[in-house]
């Protein structure tokens, strides 16, 4: 996690600019690529760009986090009746429960720090993202996958080179939503000792400083939007490349 954060905050921020800028250009149009820019300086200027760095890091650190565990557990529950019926309500509960519980095994285990922040992250969020896994995976077509059976696919190669890339646009949205939630925990990520604009925004709010909170505040909301725009615009994508095929 300082590893990542250290990378991130090592590239300048004009080349950090640029880059975010011709991702969006190229996922999504000019008009992302210029709210990207337009946000980005937003934050620069009010003096946000190393706390809106660490926000990015522990998001793309729990996110990745969260996919690795996602990805094996809903296709699993996609393609068993009985795994399914035995995480359904482990998610069920890990979605009822308050934010705040998952913070208290964290510091139990790990003291203050990155660590329960990213592990009450990533309980938070990876929900979405299993349950999508398992949709995207039901959602495939019975049709298609005898017909790639009866053409020899083994069971790796019907995952890999059929219901994968048929439910990715499904899997995509839930990646959209694990992202969502996890930019959500940040501000009650920082009651742990994680740094970045969640930080930012307690110790405004402590300090019964209205303006600095909405600033940082105002920070997230702008990473959350550009981040969900090119993630839907990558399903969308992908769900027209699918709909052409056919």
């Amino acid at each position: 996690m300082v590893w990542l954060e250290d990378g991130f905050k090592w590239i300048p921020w004009p080349a950090a600019f640029l880059a975010i800028a011709g991702v969006a250009w190229v996922v999504a149009g000019w008009r992302l690529a210029c709210f990207a820019i337009a946000s980005l300086v937003f934050i620069g200027i009010m003096n946000r760009w190393d706390s809106a760095v660490e926000t990015i890091a522990i998001i793309v650190f729990s996110v990745a986090l969260s996919v690795m565990i996602a990805l094996p557990l809903g296709i699993m529950g996609g393609r068993s009746d009985r795994v399914d019926s035995l995480i359904r309500p482990i998610l069920d509960g890990m979605q009822t429960m308050p934010s705040y519980v998952y913070l208290v095994p964290g510091i139990l285990f790990f003291e203050l720090g990155y660590t329960p922040a990213v592990i009450a992250t990533v309980i938070y969020a990876v929900p979405p993202a299993i349950r999508l896994t398992n949709l995207g995976i039901r959602q495939v077509s019975p049709e298609t996958v005898e017909a790639a059976r009866s053409f020899g696919a083994s069971p790796l190669q019907l995952l890999a080179k059929v219901q994968m890339p048929l439910a990715l646009p499904t899997i995509m949205a839930g990646i959209n939503q694990t992202t969502m939630l996890a930019l959500s925990m940040v501000v009650i990520a920082s009651l742990v000792g994680a740094s970045g604009l969640g930080e930012d925004v307690f110790r405004a709010l402590q300090r019964q400083d209205p303006g600095n909170s909405v600033i940082a505040g105002m920070s997230i909301v702008l990473i959350a939007i550009v981040i969900d725009r090119l993630t839907q615009s990558v399903a969308r994508s992908r769900q027209e490349a699918l709909n052409a095929g056919r």
